[in-house]
């Protein structure tokens, strides 16, 4: 087979994740292998931490880098 046809997936992390929720989504969506994720709710912390409910159980938030990651 042609390497033209072959392609590798590239890894991506929550991290590396664009800081918006739709793109939030769909990085979630492809982890759960293609079962649609989606937001439940929002709701702002004491600490100012604005949380992102999912349908997968989770809650995510941007850290000081603007980066994606799980709250606990």
């Amino acid at each position: 087979m042609s390497q033209a046809f072959v392609r590798e997936m590239d890894d991506q992390w929550l991290s590396d994740v664009a800081p918006t929720v739709q793109a939030l989504i769909r990085f979630l969506t492809m982890e759960n292998n293609g079962i649609g994720v989606y937001e439940k709710k929002t709701y702002t912390t004491s600490d100012g931490k604005e949380i992102h409910e999912m349908s997968n159980g989770l809650g995510y938030y941007k850290n000081a880098q603007n980066q994606w990651e799980i709250y606990k």
